[in-house]
């Protein structure tokens, strides 16, 4: 009797799964800009932060109890969830709140789309399979350039100031440094759903102790009159999105997740046309286009620099 031989079993993530979750982490991301701004200038930086992690942390964590799990932190997980509570979570949170006072949503996402040269660079210097194959560097170069029309000599439109610039920029950086932490978590740590909800619930705690010393308790009840923005900020562009990008990154690594950060400008830029009345320039449309270009040669080219 012959016996067929078994079919050869996948390698890596499928391109539906790499696509899908892109999709979905870019979309609800790129949203997030749009309900910051909602609230920006009537609630602080910290409050902002803080309501994001908190609501963030207490919708994933009842999904992680509905599955029977504690929310508690196990010991071997609790430096990671402290690591990317800070680098994921609070810091960034704060520092784009803080950015999104004076800039406008569009330009603002446009500076965190840097953060995946920073992540595919880093990447290629620390971890074999990431390594930058022809076609990668070539889609981060056109994805980069992409970048450099969108922003443009205009970068601060929407009166932004010099400090408003490097928080976004600081924002990115620690963006970046987190994506590369999560790729390096052992695989018995880093169940995707309970590393989204360890990062929410340190973030969501370090932006109240923020709250707290900073504003006092009044500066969270200027969170009521905005509650709509407030929970869409944090379940919708925060609990979810966050828990797909885990995913995505311990499936196809830092460099393809990182490609989020070329996505959620456009998405930034179109919610703050719909329904902010910012302008969307001819020279932002030409440039997400070529961005997507840059989004599809790297998030389907081979692992470990193959493609050549």
């Amino acid at each position: 009797m012959t016996i067929a031989p078994e079919p050869a079993r996948p390698t890596g993530p499928s391109k539906a799964f790499i696509v899908g979750n892109l999709a979905a982490c870019s979309f609800l991301w790129g949203c997030s800009y749009l309900f910051v701004k909602l609230m920006a200038g009537e609630v602080s930086p910290w409050a902002i932060a803080a309501g994001r992690g908190l609501l963030g942390a207490a919708t994933l964590g009842l999904f992680v109890a509905a599955r029977g799990q504690s929310p508690l932190p196990r010991r071997h997980e609790l430096r990671h969830w402290l690591v990317l509570g800070t680098a994921n979570g609070w810091l960034p949170n704060v520092l784009v709140a803080y950015a999104l006072i004076q800039l406008a949503s569009g330009p603002a996402a446009m500076i965190q789309a840097a953060g995946p040269l920073v992540t595919a660079l880093f990447a290629h210097l620390l971890f074999a399979e990431e390594r930058l194959g022809r076609r990668r560097f070539v889609g981060i170069v056109i994805g980069m350039a992409g970048v450099a029309i969108l922003i443009g000599p205009r970068l601060a439109e929407g009166g932004g100031t010099a400090l408003s610039l490097l928080a976004m920029v600081g924002a990115t950086l620690s963006y970046a440094c987190a994506n590369l932490y999560v790729r390096a978590v052992p695989p018995r740590s880093g169940d995707p759903i309970r590393l989204a909800l360890g990062q929410q619930m340190v973030s969501g705690s370090g932006a109240l102790l923020l709250t707290l010393a900073f504003s006092g308790w009044g500066a969270l009840s200027a969170l009521l009159p905005h509650w709509q923005a407030a929970l869409a900020l944090g379940v919708l562009a925060t609990a979810l999105p966050v828990t797909f990008f885990m995913r995505l990154i311990r499936a196809a690594g830092p460099t393809r997740a990182a490609m989020t950060g070329y996505l959620v400008p456009a998405v930034a830029a179109v919610m703050g046309v719909l329904v902010l009345g910012e302008t969307l320039e001819l020279r932002q449309i030409i440039g997400g286009c070529i961005i997507l270009a840059g989004v599809f040669l790297v998030s389907t080219a081979p692992a470990g620099g193959r493609a050549r």
